[in-house]
């Protein structure tokens, strides 16, 4: 276990039930060191999508708690936000969610020869999760897939 996922592990414990008391769900969280400073970036989402004030509410109350539990020995930027409209697909929750849109999938070994995909996903089932490619199914299971995206329908 690395340093980051250490300290990942540590402020998810945290940040949860901070985010669930504040009716949002945490999506995604990265600690990285880019240009020589440290960024905790916690993203986080509702099915009616989130504010600024979502975002500024759990900043604040994590900010609080982790200044007074001082998890974190370097100095870093904390930063709160949504995930985007190409949001992470991580739990089986996720994949229920977001059935019927197109998304991305990468997985850690080959399924069909090829290890990325892009397809409309039509559900999860006993922790596969169905992609409808080009007419066709292909069955991922959830353990193999080393990331998921959805892809942003920016026909406006």
């Amino acid at each position: 276990m690395t340093k980051n996922s250490k300290v990942l592990d540590l402020v998810k414990d945290i940040a949860t039930p901070i985010a669930s008391l504040c009716g949002v769900e945490i999506v995604d969280l990265e600690y990285v060191k880019e240009g020589g400073m440290w960024f905790l970036r916690i993203f986080i989402d509702t099915p009616e999508g989130i504010t600024v004030d979502d975002c500024e509410r759990v900043s604040k109350e994590l900010d609080e708690v982790l200044d007074e539990r001082d998890l974190i020995k370097q100095q870093y930027h904390l930063e709160v936000s949504s995930p985007g409209l190409a949001r992470p697909l991580k739990t089986e929750k996720d994949f229920l969610r977001f059935s019927g849109q197109t998304i991305k999938v990468k997985t850690y070994a080959p399924i069909n020869k090829q290890k990325n995909f892009q397809g409309v996903l039509t559900g999860i089932e006993s922790g596969v999760v169905l992609l409808d490619v080009d007419g066709g199914t292909v069955n991922i299971p959830l353990g193999q897939i080393a990331g998921a995206r959805l892809v942003p329908d920016l026909d406006w």
